[in-house]
């Protein structure tokens, strides 16, 4: 069976749909799957073991003159991609008018979530079949019931599996990542808790790897590292060369990152840090994966500026609620 799977974004997003394509690599005889992703994000669908072939689009490059852009040998090139396959079933796993688009290049069946459970209700216009799968459960697990209702197989039995594994290099000293590079600034903590944390693991005589994008990122990895020698700077990574770093890690902190979801996916223990946004639809997804959430009333506000204390630019109140002693704990408890 040749299928199509339309998750364009995010990277957290991408994650989530890993446990499907297990489903369906296990359920479905002879399965021939391809996914139209966003081209920042196609190394990431590449690391699945179901993917026969990888589609890139490069939907935001084109939205910024979709005139010109339809027009244009890129959106040519996209269209032909997606057309070159008859595919017997096509899986809008995103539920928004820019994946349903997309969706709609293709040849075949289009299968997506019905105009009550799509994130953008009018997406759900243009698919065939439509499937109610309300927004009440983690979203790895809502895609998990899209992908068997389309594909018709149950998932009674199976057990929530990434198709990913850890792969810690032979020989390698154990390493601990930290992730605290986010785009909103009421998603970081405070430099004072990293550097607590990389002192509890440099006191068990472990290695905090950082890496940063961008120039503001650069600078709190550099205080966050700054006298302490078991803190080592990576030089700028790409995702490729990113994701075998997580994958051999003893253990990774986050904030909410996009690469957070991709540790627990490969099954590494994360520590999870959360506090303006809520984690029991879009967290963690992993069998080693905690998040810590904030006990404040006020969260989660899914605000890019805490209104308590607008003038914070690193670690809001509900973040900086964390300790270290914390955190650390979590990430033990994972490990032992």
């Amino acid at each position: 069976m040749k299928v199509l799977v339309v998750k364009l974004s995010s990277l957290g997003d991408v994650v989530h749909t890993f446990p499907a394509l297990t489903d369906a690599m296990a359920a479905v005889p002879h399965l021939e799957l391809d996914w139209a992703v966003e081209e920042a994000f196609a190394p990431v669908a590449r690391l699945h073991p179901a993917v026969r072939r990888v589609i890139e689009v490069p939907l935001r490059r084109l939205l910024r003159k979709p005139v010109q852009a339809l027009r244009g040998a890129e959106a040519a090139m996209v269209r032909a991609a997606l057309q070159a396959e008859r595919y017997e079933v096509v899986i809008d796993a995103q539920g928004l008018l820019k994946s349903a688009g997309v969706a709609l290049l293709a040849s075949g069946a289009r299968h997506g979530f019905d105009r009550t459970s799509a994130r953008e209700g009018l997406a759900a216009v243009s698919y065939h079949q439509r499937h109610h799968v309300p927004e009440v459960e983690h979203m790895a697990v809502r895609i998990r019931k899209l992908f068997a209702a389309a594909l018709g197989y149950r998932l009674e039995g199976r057990a929530a599996d990434s198709g990913l594994r850890p792969a810690p290099v032979a020989g390698a000293a154990p390493y601990l990542v930290y992730l605290h590079g986010t785009t909103w600034p009421t998603k970081t903590w405070t430099l004072a808790g990293w550097r607590a944390l990389a002192e509890r693991a440099g006191g068990q005589g472990q290695e905090v790897l950082l890496f940063s994008h961008g120039d503001g990122e650069l600078a709190r990895a550099e205080a966050i590292a700054e006298g302490l020698p078991q803190v080592r700077l990576l030089p700028p990574q790409t995702l490729e060369t990113l994701a075998p770093v997580l994958a051999g890690a003893a253990g990774v902190v986050s904030v909410d990152t996009g690469l957070g979801h991709l540790a627990a996916a490969y099954g590494v223990a994360t520590v999870g840090l959360y506090g303006p946004t809520n984690p029991r639809l879009t967290g963690l997804f992993g069998a080693r994966a905690v998040e810590l959430k904030a006990r404040r009333a006020c969260a989660p506000c899914e605000k890019a500026t805490c209104r308590i204390a607008p003038e914070t630019r690193e670690g809001p109140p509900c973040l900086a609620d964390h300790s270290a002693a914390e955190v650390w704990q979590a990430l033990e408890r994972l490990r032992s």
